[in-house]
């Protein structure tokens, strides 16, 4: 099975979960309940202790919340899977567009690199069997011609094994860079499925008086999980364009017939090597892009410079106060 097969069976094991969100709404039904008892409850005995106004506005929030919990799967998660969605299919749209460009342009690279060998007669041997065959041809019986013909075979046996080791540590780390991608995949998608299920429960709790901030922390870890898989694609579209740009660089010096390839492919080793490193970082750099509560410290600092202002303003009227008393008891 191949890899993206592997990634559409963890979609749709997405999809086959999200049902089960709403087996939750029963319990979280009476926590919510509950709840929505003892905040309308403590709010108008506030008012009324305080012979204020009721003030409705506030006390529709748990009635709010409950329509969320019982329609949870097409209310909540739909609706941000629809607003979601979009940018994770035009993530992934780039890099398709990516690895295609990727992929015609190492076949173009593999093509003129073999033209480039072949054109050398020092190495045409290695790639060709036509060569081979023609050059052992013009080679005679004698005992130069049969050390010539013997270093020949071990050159070649040479040239096959190097090849072979690379394009097996190569398939390799191919391999671990798409598993990288597979393991983030599936954390993100357990992820989401716990988040889903128990989002309702989520959302009663947020219901209690105190634990208001558990439907603000919820909203942002599954918004924060979801936005793994786009962040994902955008790293792997821009390892696709570095790579793009290097064998653009190698097709034009390939241009020139004087130019010997270099078929180690250790620039691509590299970046696969840092392809597997970063697929691990995703993560943190979600985390950059949504977080709750950025606004605190914001806020605070707002608060204080407010208080400070309103003592200064205060102390100062207070001395204006005092100045006018003293003149008038000086008259």
């Amino acid at each position: 099975m191949e890899f993206n097969n592997l990634h559409e069976v963890l979609r749709s094991l997405y999809d086959e979960m999200i049902p089960l969100s709403a087996d939750m709404a029963a319990v979280a039904k009476g926590v919510a309940g509950l709840g929505a008892l003892f905040y309308v409850a403590i709010k108008v005995w506030q008012a009324l202790s305080r012979a204020e106004p009721i003030d409705m506005y506030p006390l529709l929030r748990p009635f709010a919340l409950g329509i969320c919990i019982m329609f949870f799967p097409t209310i909540v998660l739909g609706t941000i899977n629809a607003v979601l969605s979009p940018v994770v299919q035009g993530t992934h749209q780039i890099l398709e567009n990516q690895v295609l460009d990727l992929n015609d342009l190492q076949a173009k690279k593999d093509l003129l690199e073999r033209e480039a060998m072949l054109r050398n007669p020092e190495t045409a041997y290695l790639v060709s069997n036509e060569e081979f065959d023609n050059k052992l041809e013009e080679l005679g019986w004698s005992p130069s011609d049969l050390v010539t013909m013997s270093g020949m075979y071990m050159d070649r046996f040479a040239y096959k094994t190097e090849q072979a080791v690379k394009n097996w540590f190569r398939n390799l780390l191919e391999v671990l860079f798409q598993a990288a991608a597979l393991v983030v995949d599936t954390i993100r998608t357990f992820f989401l499925i716990v988040l889903s299920i128990l989002g309702p429960i989520a959302f009663a709790i947020s219901v209690w008086d105190g634990f208001q901030s558990t439907l603000t922390q919820w909203l942002t870890r599954y918004v924060s999980v979801y936005l793994w898989l786009p962040v994902a694609d955008l790293f792997s579209s821009m390892l696709a364009k570095i790579q793009s740009l290097i064998i653009e660089k190698d097709i034009a010096m390939l241009a020139d017939p004087t130019y010997i390839p270099d078929t180690s492919n250790t620039v691509y080793i590299i970046f696969m090597i840092i392809g597997i490193v970063g697929y691990f970082t995703i993560p943190t750099v979600t985390g950059w892009i949504i977080q709750a509560g950025g606004a605190g410290n914001f806020t605070r600092n707002v608060n204080q410079a407010a208080m400070k202002t309103g003592n200064i303003a205060g102390a100062g009227t207070g001395s204006a106060v005092g100045n006018i008393g003293g003149k008038l008891m000086g008259k």
